[in-house]
């Protein structure tokens, strides 16, 4: 099964309309050639370092053998559990082909210090940090979460007088700080294609290694992929990238958001990957798409919004249209490898079709920045507008707070919505400790009457963290925080993981607040296992 997309109602009609200019215009063998022109002027400099991709296939041949041997190599010494300490691209598509092989990988993408405890711990199931090897993914080499993960395992193991040169396997770019630090150090490097972008290094080694490591079968995801070269290279009709591209960012007026639904197909958790390749592609300069994960019962697929088109994501698109009738929606249907390659040509042409750059990610740093500015100053807390039920309520204009109760500040929150508005909820907590709060997602949207989000703080500011500093200004903010007496120190840097997650969580508030003037609330729970009850009551 290479690639299937069916079509109905109003998302045909716009690419009936769009499609023969993509056609015409040579678009899709010209992202194939490398042509970096395709985007614009502006675009070209960063377009011509960041198309690797297109070759991904074919350059990561020859790092599966590598792999499989070292994961050989491991299993003989006992060594059976794999750890992938990584922030976006480096972290989401090796979860995606884990889950969907079914292998066990334990990924690192917090700072919360409950989670990078549990992940150092291990459990009876997986394995211990005896039995562990950590994979630490950077394309920067500078990624802050993964550096300070990389630090605590290393005490860790130090700590069972275990060498850690033995136990972690970097995966960087070329000559970045951290390949250097690394090979100076003796551990294992996997040098990644430094043409490829984070959110496109699906095939590069930052997919590969973790989840070839963990069990997946590399070699055949690489040949799902290979097989939907030519399909995607075509200047046709057919080409199911040029088609997801039209149903995605064309028609006039377009519906910029963008439901995923996952409704029985056999892959697992892609919804989380086409999140960040599109938000984070294609929000930026006022505009873009915004990707909604959603289940088959959410409010939005029940009420369909005039601005949200929604993907469902299914095993066999044509025949599960003639079985269950989506009427007006995108079904695309297709192998691990396949998704991989027509999201990403799609996306990409969805960028030039914007008339932005798709390969940046301008207002990424910008959050980094204000942390690491918090975590120098050290500034006293701000003093929470009200506390009640032991929710700390945090606004930034005080009118959000004249209520005095946590349901009422939701009230005003959602009143600031503009009607093509959206919800942005994020839960800079142990996920591992409240996995249930992913639940509030649901309540807020029909709460709110509005497509909301959910991301996993520090997480998602690597992933939709662009958009809503880049992307259309019609956004509102609530943070969720946790009180907790679990910290853990980070070796050799004067701040621990408590209080980094803290600063990142403040910091990228202050951005979007006084940066970009979008409404921001911030609740921390003070008991959290208590207090997500009066969270959960508020948002209904």
């Amino acid at each position: 099964m290479s690639f299937e997309i069916h079509l109905s109602g109003h998302v045909k009609s716009v690419v009936d309309q769009t499609l023969p200019e993509l056609v015409a215009d040579l678009v899709a063998s010209g992202v194939t050639a490398g042509d970096p022109t395709l985007w614009g002027e502006a675009a070209e400099a960063e377009a011509s370092q960041r198309l690797g991709w297109v070759d991904a296939v074919s350059v990561s041949r020859p790092v599966v053998v590598e792999i499989v041997a070292l994961r050989a190599e491991l299993r003989a010494k006992g060594v059976t559990r794999v750890v992938l300490a990584g922030m976006g691209g480096s972290s989401l598509a090796p979860e995606v082909i884990a889950q969907t092989a079914g292998v066990p990988l334990t990924i690192l993408d917090s700072t919360a210090p409950g989670q990078v405890l549990a992940a150092i711990d291990g459990d009876s199931e997986s394995g211990g940090l005896a039995q562990t090897v950590l994979v630490v993914a950077s394309k920067s080499g500078s990624t802050v979460e993964t550096d300070s993960a990389k630090r605590a395992f290393e005490a860790a193991w130090r700590d069972l007088g275990i060498d850690p040169v033995e136990r972690i396997v970097v995966v960087t770019d070329p000559g970045s700080p951290l390949d250097e630090a690394a090979r100076s150090a003796g551990y294992r490097v996997f040098n990644a294609d430094p043409t490829v972008g984070g959110r496109y290094s699906a095939l590069t080694a930052f997919g590969l290694v973790p989840a070839g490591l963990a069990g997946a079968d590399i070699a055949e995801l690489l040949d799902e992929a290979e097989a939907s070269l030519l399909e995607v290279a075509i200047d046709s009709p057919d080409n199911p990238a040029l088609v997801l591209a039209a149903a995605i960012a064309g028609g006039t007026p377009r519906r910029d958001k963008l439901g995923l639904v996952t409704d029985g197909t056999h892959i697992v958790g892609l919804p989380d990957w086409i999140e960040q390749l599109v938000a984070e592609s294609t929000g930026k300069d006022g505009t873009g798409i915004l990707p909604v994960v959603l289940l088959p019962v959410s409010p939005e697929v029940d009420g369909k919004p005039a601005d949200l088109q929604v993907v469902r994501l299914v095993d066999e698109a044509n025949e599960f249209h003639f079985r269950e009738r989506h009427e007006g929606e995108i079904l695309v249907s297709g192998s691990l490898g396949a998704q991989f390659i027509v999201w990403q040509y799609a996306t990409a042409i969805a960028g030039r079709m914007l008339g932005i750059n798709p390969f940046d990610q301008p207002d990424v740093e910008s959050a980094k920045v204000a942390a690491r500015g918090l975590l120098d100053a050290r500034p006293t807390p701000t003093a929470p507008a009200f506390t009640a039920d032991g929710v700390e309520v945090r606004v930034s204009d005080a009118a959000l707070a004249a209520s005095g109760t946590v349901a009422g500040v939701l009230d005003a929150l959602w009143a600031r919505l503009p009607e093509d508005g959206y919800v942005s909820i994020q839960a800079y907590v142990d996920r591992l400790a409240l996995p249930q709060l992913e639940g509030l997602r649901e309540l807020v949207a029909a709460d709110s009457g509005r497509p909301t989000t959910f991301g996993w703080g520090p997480r998602f500011l690597h992933s939709t963290g662009q958009y809503h500093k880049g992307g259309p200004a019609n956004g509102v903010f609530l943070q969720i925080l946790e009180g907790t007496e679990v910290d853990l120190e980070i070796p050799g840097r004067p701040f621990t993981f408590g209080q980094l997650i803290q600063a990142q969580a403040a910091g990228d508030a202050s951005v979007l607040a006084d940066g970009h003037g979008r409404p921001v609330v911030t609740l921390t729970l003070t008991d959290p296992q208590l207090e997500v009850l009066t969270l959960f009551e508020a948002a209904q």
